[in-house]
């Protein structure tokens, strides 16, 4: 068996669009709209930056103490939590929602990413100490995304009436739920181990926020990754001048729209500011602040507020208040020493729309990665694609393009009519030389012209499709390969669950992901696995 392909570009896949071909690229157009060098990032720069922000880090510090009590946790957790409150200790940030048991394999490659940049730097840059941090975007209120997994070729959606900020709902009915999800894994050699995990996480725990915390801490604890909630009436406090101004004087709008103006001359607007980019947090209910003369209305709920009785409730309870997709971000590296943010596509889409207003506020930007993408082809696929003569990248194509190239490659038969084609121009260019005496017959011979073209296209597709006919297995072979490892004809990783890998390989599934991972890179990996 020849030495498999490793690695793609990522425009090569076809699933990535023009801006984040482009942010891997620094293309001019996009590389004012942010601040280091996606491919060869200045990280000294960055953490100078960052020393020269003022930061509560006791606040930090104490509030991921409070957050991680009653769990057990590691040394190396334990210690990193301690370290961030020293002025040489940086961050290595990535953010996802808690999704219910993770949700997509993706949200495993942006944590194993973070990890291991925080370890490369801290050899590069020994005098620091580099902490990697799961930023929980835990008041997302977007259940039709957090509440479901795919398995086994099918979605499990989680059935809940609870409304609001996801992090915030009670774990329900999940007992239902981990019988599918059994049923649907089957038996693996770590299946009994993970299962238990899992429980504990949702099955002992009061809210979805603390079960993610307790689950990720399960399975990332030995690296040393810390789980931050930002939920937290501690941590909002630190937000509060941020959170006034955006009440009062909402300059977000205006800072944000200059920049669309400018983005939007070259890329789909990733997300339009609103005049208020706060929403009004409750237990049950995450709602939009809109300002209307001199009240402030809470949207679908009975609640106003007059400037005075706004600031009280501002200082009084700050947890009340919830950044929107303009605002988490600055929020984010406000409470962190961030240096370093490892985002999707989707996030760098946003995150480039931040740059003026992080200027704004005096705060740091960050450096900008995309995230690693791979997909996982397991060894009997390789086989089988090696037997049909292909190599995983080839899937990444259109399945009925590859099916038809595969067929006219091995193929006896002249099922391209490039000769009949060529025929026909011929006869009919002579028919309209002589049609040249009326203008009527000219029209007549075109319209015949067309018609027979048609019909030598419709015989080559009959053709084609009789050849199919030859090849099934092989073509089956193909179809069915492209489905297992591109389900729904998706990138793998942002449809499957990370269950069924870990319940074959345990632990040593994320060991052999940080083994392959470049923190920094343009290509896309492929990872065979047993």
């Amino acid at each position: 068996m020849e030495q498999p392909v490793s690695n793609i570009t990522y425009s090569q896949t076809g699933y990535f669009n023009q801006l984040v071909i482009d942010f891997l690229a620094d293309h001019p157009h996009l590389r004012p709209f942010y601040k280091h060098s996606s491919l060869s990032p200045d990280f000294e720069a960055a953490i100078a930056a960052k020393k020269s922000q003022p930061q509560n880090r006791g606040v930090l510090v104490s509030s991921l103490q409070e957050q991680y009590k009653g769990l057990h946790i590691t040394d190396h957790v334990k210690n990193n939590i301690n370290a961030l409150g020293s002025a040489n200790t940086f961050t290595i940030t990535t953010a996802h929602q808690p999704n219910i048991f993770t949700g997509y394999l993706y949200f495993v490659y942006k944590i194993l990413q973070a990890i291991k940049l925080a370890s490369q730097l801290q050899d590069k840059y020994p005098q620091y100490k580099f902490v990697p941090v799961y930023y929980m975007g835990s008041e997302d209120a977007d259940l039709d995304e957090l509440g479901h997994i795919y398995l086994a070729g099918k979605n499990i959606n989680w059935a809940t009436s609870q409304q609001g900020a996801v992090g915030r709902m009670q774990p329900e009915g999940f007992a239902d739920l981990f019988t599918t999800i059994e049923s649907a894994l089957g038996y693996g050699p770590y299946t009994a181990e993970l299962m238990d995990m899992m429980k504990k996480a949702y099955l002992e725990h009061e809210n979805i926020q603390e079960a993610t915390l307790y689950l990720v801490n399960e399975l990332f604890g030995r690296f040393g990754l810390v789980v931050l909630v930002p939920d937290s009436p501690a941590l909002k406090r630190l937000y509060i001048p941020v959170m006034r101004d955006e009440l009062l004087h909402q300059h977000s709008h205006k800072i944000v729209n200059e920049t669309l103006t400018r983005l939007s001359q070259h890329y789909k607007v990733q997300a339009n500011p609103r005049e208020i980019n706060l929403f009004y947090l409750t237990p049950t209910s995450r709602e939009r602040i809109v300002q209307i003369g001199d009240t402030w209305k809470v949207l679908h709920m009975p609640v106003e507020f007059t400037r005075d009785t706004l600031e009280k409730e501002l200082q009084e309870h700050p947890e009340r208040f919830s950044p929107n997709v303009i605002l988490r971000g600055l929020y984010q590296e406000t409470i962190l020493p961030n240096i370093a943010f490892i985002g999707g596509g989707g996030e760098i889409a946003y995150w480039i729309e931040l740059q003026d207003l992080f200027a704004h506020y005096k705060v740091p930007f960050p450096v900008l990665l995309l995230r690693n993408s791979f997909l996982l082809a397991d060894m009997p696929s390789l086989a089988r694609l090696n037997k049909l003569g292909l190599e995983v990248p080839d899937l990444f194509r259109d399945v009925e393009s590859l099916v038809n190239d595969f067929v006219q490659k091995h193929t006896n038969a002249a099922l391209v009519l490039k000769d009949e084609y060529t025929a026909i121009e011929k006869l009919f260019d002579e028919l309209s030389l002589k049609a040249d005496i009326d203008i009527t017959l000219v029209k007549s011979v075109e319209s015949e012209r067309s018609k027979a073209i048609k019909s030598i296209g419709k015989l080559e597709h009959k053709f084609l499709r009789a050849e199919k006919k030859k090849f099934a297995w092989q073509t089956d072979q193909i179809r069915v390969l492209k489905q297992k490892l591109f389900p729904a004809n998706s990138l793998q990783e942002r449809k499957e669950n990370f269950m069924p890998w870990y319940i074959q390989q345990g632990p040593g599934f994320f060991d052999l992901i940080l083994e392959h991972l470049d923190p920094i890179t343009d290509q896309f990996g492929i990872i065979y696995t047993d």
